[in-house]
Formats: structure tokens, sequence, C-alpha cells
């Protein structure tokens, strides 16, 4: 029979002990987190490389404008993106108790984003706001996109591409913006971008 030292007992011991320590630290069946975009998925900007930043706990405030609605009981991360110029991005997740609540949220979010431009209207009136939905992305459980301009009395005047996507329990929301109008929007780019970061989730 082998002869069991003692330097052999304690790291057999040590060993074991750091196992029973990341077993308790990761539960069985625990969901990974969500995965977020890199800089080089989002659409292509002609003059500026993206720079992405930290993953962050919270909301970012640009998506309150549309959807501050549905924020308050949801824990929720975010990463945001920016260029050199006048270009900015984030996505955001929420993972929710299952796949049911989910489907409510990425409705609600949708609806929230369709009525976005009159409520702009309402709340401030030297601004005009219009719409424009750009359908479906296919993508696990789906996703759609959707275009917002605005454009105030005094000349400023920016568009937004904002996309939502759901992957089981999670929803992803990303959205693109800078200034211009409908014509300045990469709209099939940032279908490619929407449906690769619903993908990229898990």
């Amino acid at each position: 029979m082998p002869v069991r030292t003692r330097a052999g007992a304690l790291a057999a011991l040590a060993v074991a002990a750091v196992t029973g320590l990341t077993a308790l630290a990761t539960p069985a069946g625990a969901a990974p987190a969500p995965a977020f975009l890199s800089a080089a998925e989002l659409p292509p900007h002609p003059s500026s490389a993206w720079t992405a930043g930290q993953v962050t706990d919270g909301v970012p405030d640009e998506l309150r404008l549309c959807l501050d609605e549905v924020f308050p009981g949801y824990d929720s991360r975010y990463r945001p993106f920016h260029t050199d110029l006048d270009a900015a991005a984030r996505q955001l997740t929420v993972v929710t108790g299952s796949a049911t609540k989910a489907k409510a949220l990425a409705d609600r979010m949708n609806a929230l984003i369709r009525s976005c431009a009159d409520r702009v209207e309402r709340g401030d009136p030297e601004a005009e706001a219009t719409y424009r939905g750009y359908g479906r992305v296919r993508a696990e459980e789906g996703a759609r996109v959707h275009g917002l301009h605005t454009e105030t009395s005094w000349g400023a005047t920016d568009i937004r591409l904002l996309s939502v996507g759901r992957d089981g329990r999670t929803v992803t929301v990303v959205e693109w913006s800078q200034l211009g109008d409908f014509g300045d929007a990469p709209v099939r780019a940032f279908r490619k971008t929407t449906a690769t970061a619903v993908n990229k989730l898990y």
C-alpha cells in the first residue's frame, strides 16, 4: 500500500477545501450572466472607431427617454459605447424570473418605444418627434427594431435606432444614436447588430 505522508494529507485537504468553496460560490444550475456586444459588432462608423465601456449595474440615462416606466423592480446591467465624434450606443440586459415575464417585458418595451414620439412632444412643446418601425429580426425568441427622430425649435436634430430582443427569460435593448435624421440611420447594419446581441446573450 502507498504510504500517505503528512504533507500529502494536508495537500489533499487543501484541494478539497478549495473545491468546496468553488461549489458554494457557483450554485448548481446557476445561469451564466448574459454576454454583451463588443465594439466591433456595432454598425461601422464611417470616420471613427467604436470604443466599449465597462459593463455597469443600472440603466443608462439615454434609455429613460422612452422606457423609464418599465425599469423599477428589475435588476439590469448595461454597456455604453462611443466614437470620437457624435455617435454613441448602449446595450442593456434585464434578466427576469421567467420566460413569460420576459415576453411581457419585451412587449411592454416595444409598445413604449412606439408611443415615445407622442410622449416627447407632450413633454416638450419645443420638440417634434417622429417614429418609424423597421420590423422584426430573427434571433432566438425574436427582436424588433425601431427608429426615433427628434428635432427642437432651435434646430438640434437627433436620430436613434432602438431594438428590443429576447432569449428565454432575458431581454436586451440596444440603442444607437447620433446627430441627424432618418437618412443618416444605418438600419441594415443595426439589424445585424441586433441579431448578434440577442444570439450572443447565452
